[in-house]
């Protein structure tokens, strides 16, 4: 939490596996080859693109797994010709599935269609699209909230109940107040959020703008997309994670005061130790 006087309605229950502007969006398999003169070379077979990456950090991972200069994923994009919603006015993020994708032959608009195309198939098929309904919204509506749940969850339990947290306080007309949506904002992945931080003027500041943010906030996999169509019940508004392996949802105020403290005084004690144990996952 940013200071001791304000109290966050939210906090991300995870350290993001980044440090900012690091690149480590995906991971390859090595394959040996031999080059003209002899020597061993050694280049990646396929690139893994773990749960909850940002569009940005993926187009830096397809850069390096093929050996090209910085950007050149990013720039591809008007070429790609992808089969995105209306709603995402051309901008992949949410998008962007998670799988692990072969290199051999590949180019970047090769590897951003395959990601999109698995998207598409993971997203618009029956129980996705038929959940969205169910809960009064399409499916890119549920893809943003899946991003939301993917950033801000420490488990795959905790994600239903997230998702149930986004959707009591659309319905209750209370601001999201996620800190997963400003660092999206700020470009960053970080546990601490300032005062400052929830003023800036930014449609993806949740703390600020009623509704979802305009586009998702990073590319969820198939667990995130369950629990935005399927929440876990409950009335839950507000949720912290006090240590690793310990988010507490509530629906009062003050107990969720209680364990911001309760948080606070562990993050002050074991600050290395928490971060560490989160980043592990």
């Amino acid at each position: 939490m940013g200071t001791g006087s304000t109290i966050r309605l939210t906090r991300r229950g995870r350290v993001a596996l980044i440090a900012i502007g690091a690149v480590v969006a995906g991971t390859a398999v090595a394959v040996p080859l031999l080059t003209s003169d002899g020597e061993e070379d050694t280049r990646p077979e396929s690139l893994a693109i773990p749960e909850g990456r940002r569009a940005a950090q993926i187009y830096q991972a397809v850069d390096e797994a093929l050996a090209l200069p910085a950007g050149t994923t990013g720039k591809a994009l008007g070429k790609a010709r992808l089969k995105l919603p209306v709603d995402a006015e051309g901008n992949p993020e949410g998008y962007l599935f998670p799988a692990t994708y072969p290199l051999k032959d590949a180019t970047p608009e090769k590897l951003l269609t395959a990601m999109v195309d698995t998207a598409n198939r993971r997203f618009n098929g029956a129980p996705v699209a038929a959940g969205a309904e169910r809960n009064a919204m399409n499916v890119y509506q549920a893809v943003t909230i899946a991003s939301i749940v993917q950033s801000e969850a420490a488990t795959e339990p905790d994600m239903g109940k997230v998702a149930r947290v986004v959707f009591n306080r659309l319905e209750r007309g209370m601001p999201l107040q996620m800190d997963s949506t400003l660092n999206y904002a700020l470009n960053r992945s970080t546990l601490d959020t300032t005062v400052k931080d929830t003023k800036i003027d930014s449609p993806y500041n949740s703390y600020r703008r009623m509704g979802l943010p305009p586009t998702p906030i990073a590319n969820p996999g198939e667990a995130a997309m369950r629990a935005a169509i399927s929440p876990t019940p409950g009335d839950w508004l507000y949720f912290v994670t006090v240590k690793p392996g310990d988010t507490r949802f509530t629906a009062d105020h003050r107990e969720h005061r209680r364990n911001v403290a309760e948080s606070d005084k562990y993050r002050r004690a074991a600050p290395d130790a928490s971060a560490t144990a989160q980043a592990k996952r």
